[in-house]
């Protein structure tokens, strides 16, 4: 009997861990890219699209460490006539933080 509470107990926990960790942080990744836009752009009015992301394995794997697996977008922002692309990174390491890679500038 205690061994099948423990069973159904772990089984339980498995699926209250929520929805993916690219799921997770893709609400971040989309301010970051935005923030950045506005600033980059000078213009506070601007819109942002996923258009694409992907799971990437740790870059550092080892007996002794593994890095974090990271969440990559690539996100597009378009506002005041202009048009900008950021690839951000978001690490699985507990911080709930990404980074904004450098952006692609374009016109209309």
């Amino acid at each position: 009997m205690k061994k099948t509470l423990t069973i159904a107990a772990a089984v339980l926990a498995g699926c209250a861990s929520g929805p993916p960790f690219i799921d997770q942080m893709e609400p971040e990744a989309v301010s970051m890219a935005t923030r950045r836009a506005q600033f980059e752009l000078d213009c506070q009015k601007v819109n942002a699209t996923v258009i694409s992301r992907e799971t990437l394995q740790p870059a550092v794997q080892t007996f002794v460490y593994t890095g974090p697996q990271r969440a990559e977008y690539t996100v597009g922002v378009e506002g005041c006539g202009q048009r900008a692309t950021y690839l951000v990174i978001c690490p699985d390491n507990g911080s709930r933080s990404c980074f904004a890679g450098a952006g692609r500038m374009g016109g209309r």
